[in-house]
């Protein structure tokens, strides 16, 4: 199924039926699973067989979702977790430990920024914030003998600035670390970071994957392309005995599957943070109609910032589909068929402008989620961003009048309307 096309993949991969099962994905709404003898389950348990005994670990609803991710962005393999947050966790943990480092862009979603510099600080993971603008040298500064990741978004939340692949991918392959990039709001629709050597992918399928806003979920998929005995000594986790599953090396006996096995095998067992079978069946429903929704996204992002730019109380606008954005070249580089319905601006008149102008929408609704069926405005220095002092709102390039502006899929007309309105009592 890897080898169709994007769409054919959205539609069809993951749950093969074989003669007289459904042939919808079923909801296995079970925990646990039968064997006929104590051997056959024993051999689970060591990882010597594949197969489904407690929904904790893996789940035939779950497993077929997370296979179709793993089709739709090239990945060997994937996993699925109970949020966004959750698979960003697991991404870092899962090759992080006491002592380690990782560098990562600031332009990342507040609540990333705070689980790098603040949680995973706790747990003795530090990391360095840069500024994904900076020339190469000037990020090779930021590495560390002890670095051990370099995380980024595709898109990111709420700057929507496009990350340059190539660039942190030769930042991380040239100090032998792996490339991990939060891909949530391009979608493998319009970008494959794997394509563009990224080793690992995270997303949080609550966005455009669902769709609809009805199921939050995340998921991690692996490219299977870092070698970790290459880097033996870095990723002790991978290239040393486990412990807790009789001394079993991932690297050695799974290949290219042990970053993946490790997380379910491993981080799954000890954390816990499944989704429902049927917050998975709901999510592949919304991955079915993922293509066809993107496309609609983009065209009214397009529309909408195009009418923004050209209003006289809007002060600036950021959408890479505009050919002044300073992302502008990238986009057409990595995401020629489109970024997302996600765009960024400011009205004259700073911060306290911005709050009345959201307040006056009608159709528009004000909520903390986004990249769903329904257009939607957030204030991230005044909702999602609040914890961060100034001074981190500007590291993030969150400034005081950023509005963040999901897009949905209605009529855009009706779009533009309400924003109409609303900037008329501004």
């Amino acid at each position: 199924m890897k080898d169709s096309r994007i769409e054919t993949i959205c539609v069809q991969a993951g749950w093969e039926p074989k003669k007289g099962e459904a042939r919808v994905l079923p909801i296995y709404q079970s925990t646990t699973f039968k064997y006929d003898t104590s051997d056959q389950m024993g051999r689970l348990f060591d990882l010597e067989d594949s197969g489904f005994f407690y929904t904790r670990l893996q789940n035939p609803t779950n497993e077929a979702v997370a296979a179709k991710i793993a089709a739709l962005e090239g990945g060997v393999g994937a996993i699925l977790t109970a949020s966004g947050q959750a698979a960003t966790f697991f991404s870092i943990f899962n090759i992080c430990e006491a002592g380690d480092h990782v560098v990562c862009s600031s332009s990342v979603y507040g609540g990333t920024y705070n689980l790098l510099s603040v949680t995973l600080k706790k747990l003795g993971i530090e990391t360095t914030f840069v500024d994904q603008d900076d020339d190469y040298e000037t990020l090779c500064r930021a590495m560390r003998p002890n670095t051990r990741a370099v995380f980024g978004e595709s898109i990111s939340n709420p700057t929507v600035r496009i990350l340059d692949f190539e660039k942190f991918s030769r930042l991380a392959h040239e100090h032998g670390v792996p490339l991990i990039v939060d891909n949530t709001f391009a979608t493998p629709i319009n970008c494959r970071p794997i394509d563009f050597g990224a080793d690992i992918v995270v997303h949080s399928t609550s966005k455009y994957m669902d769709g609809h806003a009805v199921a939050v979920g995340g998921a991690v998929v692996d490219s299977g392309n870092f070698d970790w005995m290459a880097h033996a000594e870095k990723y002790p986790g991978l290239t040393q005995p486990d412990d807790s599953y009789h001394g079993i090396v991932y690297a050695e006996k799974f290949g290219k599957l042990a970053y993946i096995t490790k997380a379910t095998a491993q981080l799954m067992r000890d954390l816990g943070s499944i989704p429902s079978p049927n917050n998975c069946f709901l999510l592949n429903l919304g991955l079915e109609t993922l293509h066809l929704r993107m496309k609609r996204h983009c065209e009214n992002a397009q529309k909408v910032a195009e009418y923004l730019a050209g209003h006289d109380k809007v002060a600036w606008v950021n959408f890479a589909g505009l050919p002044g954005s300073q992302d502008y070249e990238l986009a057409k580089k990595y995401m020629p068929n489109g970024t997302c319905g996600v765009l960024s601006f400011g009205l004259k008149g700073g911060r306290e402008t911005s709050i009345s102008f959201m307040d006056h929408l009608k159709l528009v609704a004000i909520v903390t989620h986004v990249a769903d069926a329904r257009t939607c405005v957030l204030h991230p220095a005044s909702h999602t961003h609040r914890q961060l002092s100034d001074e981190q709102l500007i590291e993030a390039g969150v400034q005081p009048d950023l509005i963040r502006f999901s897009v949905g899929i209605e009529n855009v007309e009706d779009i533009i309307e309400d924003l109409d309105q609303a900037l008329s009592q501004v």
